[in-house]
Parts: structure tokens; C-alpha cells; sequence
């Protein structure tokens, strides 16, 4: 989804089977990417062998994951965040 200023919000979310290595049964990458800069301003994924985690205005933390709805709205929430700081 592009916005009226151009940034980018990208929500790429997969059921994938359970495993050991992801006994959460998700795979996701959500972003938000501003018009002027190529580098993600909001980061959640869940990739090998990192696993869950964000990255939000360049600082990498874990991230607790519970279910896709929660992911769907804290990433959201961070992005409202960002977005707010920047007006």
C-alpha cells in the first residue's frame, strides 16, 4: 500500500508448517518504508536464525509474538508512532 505521501506499507504473512525452528506455524515480514528513504523506518520479521523481532526507527529488539492479530496491530501501532513523529 503506497500512501498520499508516497511511503510504503508492505504486510507479507505465511502459515507455514510446525517445527522446532518455528513452533509458531507464521512466517512474516511487515514494513513500512518512507518515500525518501530505501531502508525500512518500521521492521517485523521472523527470519533464521534471529527469529522474532523488530527493528523501529534503526534499533533492533526481540519481539514477543503471540498471534497475527497482535503482530497486525502493534506493527500498526509503530508505524502510527513513526508517521506522527514526522509531522
Amino acid at each position: 500500500m503506497i500512501d498520499e505521501y508516497g511511503d510504503i506499507t508492505e504486510l507479507s504473512i505465511w502459515r507455514v508448517p510446525i517445527t522446532e525452528r518455528n513452533p509458531s506455524g507464521a512466517r512474516y515480514r511487515l514494513a513500512f518504508v518512507r518515500h525518501d528513504d530505501p531502508k525500512p523506518v518500521v521492521l517485523y520479521d521472523n527470519h533464521h536464525p534471529k527469529g522474532h523481532h523488530r527493528h523501529v526507527t534503526g534499533v533492533e529488539e526481540p519481539y514477543e509474538f503471540e498471534n497475527v492479530d497482535k503482530l497486525i496491530s502493534d506493527f500498526q501501532a509503530d508505524v502510527s508512532r513513526v508517521k506522527g513523529e514526522r509531522r
